[in-house]
């Protein structure tokens, strides 16, 4: 998983396919779906996964009403196409049916 470096990198990613994860190293339901995510990984191998830090990238994550972690967003070719965002705790599962549609 590629670690967010910079608000360019962030908007270059947005113009591939990519599934970006708003995280904090605080978080403790981010820290629980850790284990499951080089799993989702391999099978939606088609996608960049970036991991953006919600305290390092602030102005994204309210750019993009980024509320609660973990959250995900879907970029395809410059187009966000799809957005789990929300302060509950999200499973691998949950979030393997939301990917799935992808």
């Amino acid at each position: 998983m590629i670690q967010l470096e910079s608000e360019k990198q962030f908007h270059t990613l947005t113009q591939e396919q990519t599934i970006f994860l708003f995280t904090a190293n605080w978080c403790p339901d981010c820290r629980v779906i850790e284990p499951g995510l080089p799993s989702l990984e391999k099978k939606y191998d088609t996608f960049n996964f970036v991991t953006i830090d919600r305290d390092e990238f602030i102005d994204l994550a309210i750019a993009h009403n980024i509320m609660g972690i973990p959250s995900f967003l879907v970029f395809k070719n410059g187009q966000q196409v799809g957005e789990y965002i929300g302060k509950e705790r999200k499973t691998i599962e949950q979030i393997d049916t939301f990917l799935s549609q992808f």
